[in-house]
């Protein structure tokens, strides 16, 4: 048996209570918070851009989430949007406006202030320069952005050319955090080299590509999110964050003291990091789960039998207990658990290898000489695209493939560096593509599989499918963008779409020492309300 390996995400709404993944992750320490100290954070890959509007991983998040504010935040107890830059907002009927009333008294760290004009040149700097290609999930919340009005210093009228329901929850991301003039100003490149001006309660003050990072906290912050647990300036006087790609040497480093706390702690580790006080907290990621988007244009998968035929070939349980370990959960839809406007479809995915063979035999797939099925001439055969983004794809692969052949499938897997899979995937050079998408908005599915959005299937209209994508994005009663969104999820199984594995989990490995480590509501960290003890 496979002992599991880490657990790392990939990528980067408002409906149900319990909904979100966020939490605190607190050791028993009493008394008040002590300001001051520095926070040593082991990273389990680099960062790849200092830029939050092109940042998707969640280890580069860790970092922007910290240097840049957001319009809004959400709640990861309750799932609600709440103040941040902007004290109050309203969204027209239609959802096609959407007006912001901003704080007074915020700048950047470049002592440059937050006005209405900041957030125009942000959302327009992603719109008309960053674009789909440097900032996919920035472009896919702006769909149909027109501009913004700058009404006066402190307000600010975003127009959408269509209703746009999840704009207010995108506001929350920190993909949209708002950006001083100086940053927006460069193209793609220049932001992402660690000079990135935002407003957030931390500033780089150091950077190196592929390396390590150093925050340290901005004098004179006040205004935090209706979230956060204080007001006021951050606790800690810095973070220091250091890449370490290998699992045992983060894990030592942490139980030695070297490390605070650290990404992506192995379910075998936890009973070294709790022997040394420690502890692991774990998050549950929402959006859409781990799986395979079969491009439908290419060799079998234009078989939309074949595509339904892997849905119960798959034994998601097996791959939990095999590879990975007992914080995670298999897949029982497109979108997690923990996604508003999630719906259990784990009746449509229980495995059933008989089931998945009688429906290839039925669209006339027979088994060839080495076990692996042929039509017309043609070999049941595809290739998976995947990245190292997320360290446990290639074991979960390799366990899938295992479980394809089985069905008489052959799953060819290839690995591809971040820059090679970015293009691949935007040019749509791959068979099937494996990955996940972290938002806590069921809207996230419009961003993937929409004809007007990613669209990675590279598919033609599907009428039912189209309506509720799109129909979601106007339908301002929750109830009702609920239901549209379940039908989502339903449609995609049904056209096979979408193969789910597994849901995405984070563990983070936390010293005796740090408390109040928060993962808000995208399950991504928050350092601004963490604290020190006994140094």
């Amino acid at each position: 048996m496979k002992r599991p390996v880490a657990l790392f995400g990939v990528f980067a709404a408002t409906l149900a209570l319990t909904a979100c993944g966020g939490g605190v992750a607190q050791n028993s320490v009493s008394g008040p918070p002590q300001p001051g100290g520095t926070l040593r954070y082991g990273l389990s890959q680099a960062p790849t851009c200092s830029d939050p509007a092109q940042g998707g991983t969640n280890q580069t998040i860790y970092l922007t989430r910290q240097i840049a504010d957001s319009l809004t935040d959400q709640d990861p107890a309750t799932g609600e949007i709440e103040p941040w830059l902007a004290e109050r907002w309203e969204v027209s009927p239609d959802a096609r406006t959407f007006t912001f009333h901003l704080r007074d008294g915020v700048t950047f760290s470049d002592g440059s202030p937050l006005t209405a004009e900041s957030v125009r040149s942000t959302l327009d700097s992603i719109v008309h320069v960053l674009g789909g290609a440097k900032a996919p999930l920035a472009f896919a919340y702006l769909a149909g952005y027109t501009g913004t009005d700058v009404v006066d210093a402190r307000t600010a009228r975003v127009r959408f050319a269509t209703p746009n329901v999840q704009f207010l929850q995108a506001t929350s991301t920190p993909q949209l955090a708002v950006l001083a003039a100086a940053t927006t100003a460069k193209p793609a490149e220049q932001r992402c080299l660690g000079d990135t001006i935002g407003s957030g309660p931390f500033t780089y003050t150091d950077y190196r590509q592929g390396d390590s990072a150093t925050l340290s906290k901005r004098a004179g912050y006040n205004w935090g999110s209706a979230v956060f647990a204080h007001q006021g300036e951050a606790y800690l006087d810095r973070i220091e964050f250091t890449v370490v790609p290998e699992s045992g040497v983060r894990t030592g480093s942490l139980i030695s003291g070297q490390l605070d706390a650290t990404s992506d702690a192995l379910p075998q580790d936890a009973p070294q990091i709790e022997a040394a006080g420690g502890r692991v907290a774990t998050a549950s990621n929402p959006g859409i789960t781990f799986g395979l988007q079969p491009n439908v244009t290419r060799g079998p998968l234009r078989d939309r039998a074949v595509r339904t035929a892997l849905l119960p070939a798959i034994n998601r349980q097996e791959l939990v207990d095999t590879v990975l370990g007992p914080q995670f959960k298999s897949a029982t839809s497109p979108l997690a658990h923990t996604t508003p406007g999630y719906v259990d479809l784990s009746g449509e995915l229980g495995f059933d290898l008989d089931a998945a063979k009688r429906t290839l035999d039925a669209a006339g797939w027979a088994p060839g000489g080495d076990g692996i099925r042929v039509k017309n001439g043609a070999r049941l055969s595809f290739g998976v695209l995947f990245s190292a983004a997320f360290a446990g794809n290639q074991a979960i692969l390799e366990l899938l493939q295992q479980q394809l052949r089985s069905a008489g499938v052959e799953l060819r897997l290839e690995p591809a560096a971040n820059a090679d899979y970015t293009v691949r995937q935007n040019t749509k050079d791959f068979d099937t593509i494996y990955y996940n998408v972290t938002r806590a908005d069921g809207d996230i599915l419009r961003a993937n599989f929409g004809l007007d959005a990613r669209n990675l299937n590279d598919r033609g209209a599907i009428p039912a499918l189209d309506t509720v994508l799109s129909g979601q994005l106007a339908a301002v009663d929750t109830a009702a963008r609920a239901g549209l969104i379940g039908e989502a999820q339903r449609l995609l199984l049904d056209e096979g779409l979408w193969v789910p594995t597994i849901e995405l989990s984070q563990a983070i490995g936390v010293g005796n020492t740090v408390q109040a480590l928060t993962f808000e509501a995208s399950a991504r960290l928050q350092f601004y309300d963490t604290w020190l003890s006994g140094r």
